[in-house]
Order: structure tokens, then sequence, then C-alpha cells
């Protein structure tokens, strides 16, 4: 099942949420070798990137040639998220997300991410000016609601559709959730009646079985996958293959899955500078160990090594013929 938006086919249905401080370039470009459907950026603060904040720019970098990628901004003015938008077109973006979903503090204080979902008539306004400031689809990212005596995502995704929206992906919290209890995958159906548009899920989606669990529950149009795909890039391509019929992804293990580390380690380095980049990738590196056997001292030393070299070294050891847990 392909998803066409204007000139794009998201195919196979199968997206990369936006993680901050995650999904930056050289990630999404690993997610997307295996097979995604869409990568979508780090949240982009919308007045940031048009000032020319460095990290705000960094993360609404895409890169030239690149396809299927989305840049996801945030904001409550609307002639920043219009502004913001243009740039992101400018700079290769195929599909600009608005997130009306993001339930930190930080964020809805300033009375943007799910805070908007208080206010429909105000979020309209952004949706409106983001839709009228570029020419390539829109969509939109959004949770249930506020809470749940505000269970108003069905409203929201109709009145976007109704100002040009092309899609809607619904996380099955709402925003007083946070990240707690479980996601309700049954509740997006109301959301999937309520508009003509796609419609994807998102929330607790890490493999194949809880794909198909959320597609059956809410009978949306595709998943969206966030932390599932820490340490397992390719796991948006095992989803699709199991639930869509797409290619099969080899999952690297031995040399493969060092080079592939190597590869990904580097690439940061190059994208963010060495200092900056050896302390983001970290994290990576850190998931990557996770369904590796690593003496304990090993990975302390691969996550607090500063030399480059020496990285790389530690990484050979832990990695260079490590057999993985395939998921």
């Amino acid at each position: 099942m392909a998803i066409p938006l204007a000139d794009i086919t998201i195919d196979p249905p199968v997206l990369l949420a936006p993680l901050a401080g995650i999904t930056d370039l050289p990630f999404r470009r690993l997610v997307a070798s295996f097979g995604a459907g869409l990568v979508v950026s780090e949240m982009v603060a919308s007045q940031e990137v048009v000032q020319a904040k460095p990290m705000a720019r960094a993360r609404a970098e895409l890169g030239f040639g690149e396809q299927a990628t989305a840049v996801q901004l945030a904001g409550r003015e609307a002639y920043w998220m219009a502004e913001a938008a243009r740039y992101a077109e400018g700079q290769g973006a195929r599909i600009i997300d608005i997130n009306m979903g993001c339930p930190a503090r930080k964020v809805t204080n300033g009375y943007s991410g799910s805070a908007l979902m208080r206010d429909l008539d105000h979020a309209l306004t952004l949706i409106e000016a983001v839709v009228g400031a570029v020419s390539v689809p829109v969509t939109l990212k959004t949770r249930l609601g506020w809470d749940d005596d505000l269970l108003n995502a069905p409203e929201l995704a109709r009145r976007a559709e109704g100002a040009g929206v092309a899609m809607v992906t619904i996380h099955g919290r709402t925003r007083c959730q946070f990240y707690k209890g479980r996601a309700d995958w049954a509740a997006i159906r109301a959301v999937k009646q309520a508009v003509r548009i796609p419609v994807i899920a998102n929330g607790d989606i890490t493999d194949a079985a809880t794909a198909g669990r959320a597609l059956t529950a809410s009978g949306a149009d595709g998943v969206m996958v966030g932390r599932g795909a820490q340490g397992r890039p390719w796991a948006l391509a095992r989803i699709a293959h199991a639930q869509f019929g797409a290619t099969a992804p080899e999952i690297p293990i031995g040399d493969r899955l060092y080079e592939m580390i190597v590869t990904h380690y580097e690439s940061m380095l190059k994208f963010y500078g060495s200092e900056l980049g050896g302390r983001m990738a970290r994290k990576h590196l850190g998931w990557y160990m996770d369904d590796v056997t690593v003496d304990p001292a090993l990975r302390r030393e691969i996550l607090t090594a500063t030399c480059t070299p020496c990285v790389l070294r530690l990484l050979r050891l832990a990695f260079g013929s490590a057999e993985r847990v395939a998921a």
C-alpha cells in the first residue's frame, strides 16, 4: 500500500518519527538506506531556523538529492512558521510536517507542540500559513488530545484537511500522558473516520507484530516508528516487509555490522565536527551494543573515549565478529 502525496509516493507506508537529538541527517540517511518510506527530521523551532541559529539549521539540514525527506516545524506564530517552511523547502525538503504533538513542557509552555490542541482556531492559522507558503505537501503530527477531557484529534484533523494538509499522523496518547501507559491505537480510528486524507498511526510501534496490531486497531494507512529504530536502523524495513510486502532487508552481522556502525560514526563526526559528533554518537553506539554481548568494561571505554582512532579500535573489538539479535 503506497501513499501518494502530490508528486511524492510514500512507499512503503512506514515512516521514521522525528526524535530530538536522534533523527539527524546521518541517522535519517542510514534508516532510509534500508528501505523506509519517509524519514522526518528532528523538530525544528521555526523562528530559530529563520534567524539562522546553527543547531536549528543543522536539524533542518537535508542534503541535496535526498529522497523521501521531511522537515518538522514547531512554533506558535504564523509568520515564523511560514518563513521556516519556505526555508526548508528551499533546502530540499520534499514535505513540511507541522508539530502539534510534542508534550515537552519547554515546548508547551511556549504555546507550541501539543499545547495548540487547546486552541484549534489558533492552530489553524499556523496550518494555513504553512500551506500557503510552500508548494510541497504539508502534513501534521499530533496526539489524541490534550487530556482525557479534550480528545479533539478528529476535529483538528478534519479542519486541517480543509486547510490543505495532505496527511496526518496521530500518536495514540494525550499530551498529559506524555509517554506513560500504552498507546491507544483503537482511538486513532476516530481520526481515520473523520477525514479522507491518509492517517498514520504512531506510538509503541517497535516491530512487525506491534505494527500489525496498530494497523488493525486503528484502520490507519501506515505506521510511524520512533524509539523502535534506535540501534536498529533496519527496523522500519522489517516492518515494511512483514506488513506491506516490501523487500526483506539484509540485517548486518559480523563485519558488516561493524562496517555499518563505523560508517554511521564517521558520518556523525563529519556532520557535526569531531568533538560534538563524538558526543552525539555515543547514544547510538550504546543502542548498537544493547543486543550484542559486550564486556561492560569495553562498553564503558567505547562510551567515554574521546580519541577517534581509539573509538574505532574499540568498536572493532566489540563488533568485529559480533552476531546481533534480529529485531
